[in-house]
């Protein structure tokens, strides 16, 4: 696969770069709306229910912002690459490449979006008194982890989506449901113990609550969220190039 990577390096390279032009494509603000876009998002969310939820909550605004950028990222980056294989049909049905440089490609361009939306939230950040420290660092494993589940999660959508295009309407839907079962503007603290270990399940709400330990509780997540995060990206991961592996022969016959 690495061989293979360095031999399509230039195609991957372009494939980013078009990606990325094509967003803003006639477009008045271009690359700004990757920080217009979380800080609309975030206004509405903080007027609809600080009245309800920010009186108690810590650093309300950073709380639903840290939400908020995370979940943006894993929604830009799965339903575009659930569109990357049957978008660029037209390449790998006349040229032998390796359909995986598709979807790579999109998650780039929503991995450099999340770095543009990063910069706004880590300025928020310090004009809302958040002292920065040395534990920021470890963002990094989050951001890493959230990126491998999304390849994976973008596999098996792309994959899918070839097959069924109903997929592409489903999974708004699911993706809608998944913002309010993520805790994006509210607290799990009035839930029961078990009730808040359930929201585990959700693997977005395992890496938007790495974030909110690291950047408003000056804390070190434990090792088990250490090992959820990692779990969930491999799984996800393994579960894609499988799915990927078994129909690579039939994309051909469906697009």
């Amino acid at each position: 696969m690495f061989e293979k990577f360095k031999k399509y390096r230039f195609l991957f390279e372009e494939l980013v770069k078009r990606d990325f032009k094509k967003k803003y494509k006639r477009t008045v603000l271009g690359m700004l709306w990757s920080l217009i876009s979380p800080l609309l998002q975030l206004m509405v969310l903080v007027l609809v229910f600080q009245n309800f939820f920010g009186r108690t909550t810590e650093n309300y605004i950073i709380y639903v912002f840290s939400g908020t950028v995370v979940f943006l990222y894993f929604s830009d980056a799965t339903q575009g690459g659930m569109r990357s294989l049957l978008s660029n049909a037209s390449i790998f049905s006349k040229v032998d490449v390796p359909k995986y440089m598709f979807l790579l490609s999109r998650n780039i361009q929503a991995l450099l979006n999340f770095g543009l939306s990063l910069i706004i939230y880590f300025v928020l950040a310090a004009v809302s008194g958040i002292h920065f420290h040395f534990y920021f660092l470890m963002l990094i494993f989050p951001i890493i982890c959230l990126m491998v589940f999304n390849i994976g999660v973008g596999m098996i959508l792309s994959a899918l989506f070839v097959f069924f295009r109903d997929v592409e309407y489903l999974y708004s839907v699911f993706v809608m449901l998944l913002q309010y079962m993520s805790a994006i503007f509210y607290t799990v603290d009035s839930f029961s113990e078990k009730t808040q270990m359930m929201f585990y399940f959700n693997p977005v709400y395992a890496y938007i609550n790495y974030f909110r330990k690291i950047v408003i509780k000056n804390e070190i997540p434990s090792f088990r969220l250490h090992v959820l995060c990692a779990f969930y990206a491999l799984l996800m991961l393994s579960i894609g190039a499988f799915v990927y592996k078994k129909n690579n022969y039939k994309f051909l016959y469906y697009v």
